[in-house]
């Protein structure tokens, strides 16, 4: 079975703009229900509306990655990295703050995806 290179570019923008509007399109109302914290304060409203931003801006640039042969290892290089940093974050709060229930099933699919993205830049040279 051959998997297209831009599979991973695909499927990790879907997941990247979902969380980042899970983030930032209700913080009010997610947050306490996902998270169990209340955002009360403008700052962390905005804070939380930020990091929407920087998702909904990556995954589209995956998306347009994926669609434009031209862009395509660029996004991909841009998804390994922040698949290995988003990855590396959670590894070093697991260390020091505990292991998640809620988000290590995120940092599994992160390193997978990292690792296919690594993966795929070997495979497919620019």
């Amino acid at each position: 079975m051959v998997i297209p290179k831009n599979l991973n570019l695909l499927l990790s923008a879907v997941i990247v703009i979902i969380a980042g509007l899970v983030y930032g399109t209700y913080p009010t109302y997610v947050m306490p229900e996902l998270l169990g914290f209340q955002v009360v304060d403008l700052e962390l409203k905005n804070m939380l509306r930020a990091v929407m931003g920087i998702y909904m801006g990556v995954g589209l640039y995956w998306l347009f990655g994926a669609i434009n042969p031209k862009f395509w290892y660029g996004a991909t290089v841009c998804d390994v990295l922040f698949m290995g940093g988003i990855s590396l974050g959670r590894i070093v709060s697991t260390l020091f703050d505990g292991v998640s229930p809620l988000f290590t099933p995120a940092l599994v699919l992160e390193l997978l995806f990292f690792g296919w993205g690594l993966h795929n830049l070997k495979k497919y040279k620019e």
